[in-house]
């Protein structure tokens, strides 16, 4: 190579690493800036509602255009499906049954509430949005926390987000509120407000982006859309479905009651668009004030969804959507279906981070929201505490393009529903198996073979074949293992499989 040319690559690279480097450098002293963290968590939200996981009748464009610009994940799953623990989880790199969170927390008003039993995320716990803070970013929580509540008169705010990491926050202050003219907590004060839930909390995202545009930030955006009930929504998010015929997922389910998850679905997906519309106008502002190249846009959901999926609705606390009732029984109640299905514990996983993901990088390794806390850590250059205990992995070395043959692609989950059914499932999925174990009621346990039976239809639990009897005596031994290692409080009820 002549010395010209030896002159120009250096240049060249010499010039692609500056412009690398000022798209991570705002800082007046010149210095690399940290990435800002954009965490969007809708609520409810499948992995099916998007067109890019092949919906063809899904109205997600600003979605879809975040996957094509980043990672797609294709096997992301929750540990626990259903709101509280998988939150708890999220932020903690824990299980929820580590922690104590079993089911959704109930707040005040809630049936169920009993202000006796009321529990949430220990504030012991080192959050990873305490572990940014204290390494100089700015934290923001917009929308759904759910994990105690702080309103109770009398009480103290020991489990407001605002002790587990976050600086600033609003939102909802239970698991639940109404899709229009919301009651939402800001500046520590309780207030009714106008318009949509959706754009409400949006409108408060952009606030916080434009205020803290000059100093690195973690934001979580955490929608309480498309959580039931689903209307109204916007005009614009109802019209891709207003004269659509649905398409029925399992319509050969006996006695399914395909008219009304003709009609649930029309609901459900619109309300899902809604939160697509909106993180198209928060990628918009990142645009318009200069942050789209240093920012890390995540997008997941707190766990999966079924409309139709199995005979039922619902996520992990399920019930029948067939014509039918199901009776209840000395464990369930009527129509309960407390279920560890995929299409409950499944989510979607889009993120965009510029300068090191590939674009339109199709991840398949299996991810589930144990991994967030590691993977966000090693994305910002923060190590993990030295006495944090975490069960999850960080991503990143795949998201970077690195071969990483050692990765466990199994997966163990876990529910124990306290509220209205009682079920203690457990279970450990394989490329070919999934075992589920009821150990409150074992005529309730399931087999499933994935490679032929990828929708988990046909339980083969109670089949005599030598074959099946390994399996479930091999996937019996990986749940038990697992729940001593994580110490499950389950075990010591258990007497015997």
């Amino acid at each position: 190579m002549t010395s010209f040319k030896k002159g120009l690559v250096i240049s060249l690279t010499m010039t692609l690493w500056l412009i690398c480097v000022s798209s991570y450098s705002n800082e007046p002293n010149g210095k690399i800036r940290k990435p800002n963290v954009l965490f969007i968590l809708a609520d409810d939200l499948a992995y099916w509602t998007l067109k890019a996981a092949g919906n063809d009748q899904a109205h997600s464009p600003n979605l879809d255009k975040l996957a094509s610009e980043g990672a797609f994940f294709e096997n992301a799953f929750v540990t626990t499906p259903v709101c509280s623990p998988s939150r708890a989880t999220l932020m903690t790199g824990q299980y929820a049954s580590e922690l104590g969170i079993l089911d959704f927390i109930p707040q005040p008003g809630h049936k169920l509430y009993n202000p006796e039993k009321t529990n949430g995320l220990d504030p012991g716990n080192i959050t990873f949005a305490e572990v940014l803070r204290d390494k100089g970013y700015r934290t923001g929580l917009i929308g759904k926390w759910h994990l105690g509540d702080w309103t109770e008169l009398g009480k103290d705010r020991k489990f407001h987000p605002t002790n587990q990491g976050y600086e600033y926050f609003m939102g909802l202050t239970g698991g639940g509120e109404a899709p229009v003219d919301p009651n939402l907590e800001e500046n520590g004060e309780i207030h009714k407000m106008e318009g949509l839930t959706v754009d409400i909390l949006t409108n408060r995202t952009l606030k916080f982006i434009d205020d803290h545009k000059n100093t690195p930030f973690l934001l979580s955006v955490h929608y309480r859309s498309p959580h039931s009930k689903w209307l109204p929504v916007a005009e614009e998010d109802w019209e891709p479905y207003g004269n659509l015929e649905m398409k029925v997922p399992h319509p050969d389910y006996p006695d399914l009651d395909t008219e009304r998850v003709k009609s649930r679905m029309k609901e459900y997906l619109a309300s899902a668009s809604g939160v697509d519309r909106n993180v198209g106008k928060l990628m918009k502002k990142l645009k318009e004030i200069g942050l789209y190249e240093n920012t890390i846009v995540i997008f997941t959901s707190d766990h999966g969804y079924n409309m139709g999926h199995n005979g039922i609705e619902h996520k992990g606390n399920g019930y029948w959507i067939t014509k039918s009732a199901h009776p209840a029984t000395d464990n369930l109640a009527k129509n309960s279906r407390p279920n560890l299905y995929d299409q409950s514990l499944r989510v979607p996983i889009l993120i965009r981070w510029p300068g090191v993901i590939q674009s339109d990088l199709k991840v398949k390794k299996t991810f589930t929201n144990l991994d967030w806390y590691p993977t966000i850590l090693e994305m910002a250059n923060i190590p993990v505490p030295d006495d944090k205990v975490l069960r999850g992995r960080s991503i990143v070395p795949v998201l970077k393009g690195e071969l990483v043959d050692d990765w466990d692609n199994d997966l163990y989950t876990e529910y124990s529903m306290i509220n209205y059914s009682i079920a203690h499932m457990r279970s450990y999925r394989t490329k070919k198996w999934k075992l589920v174990k009821d150990f409150q009621d074992p005529s309730r346990d399931e087999l499933y073979h994935l490679e032929t039976d990828p929708d988990e239809k046909n339980n083969l639990v109670k089949e005599k074949r030598g074959e099946i009897r390994d399996v479930i005596k091999h996937l019996t031994y990986k749940i038990l293992s697992k729940m001593e290692e994580i110490n499950d409080p389950l075990l010591d009820s258990i007497t015997k499989l």
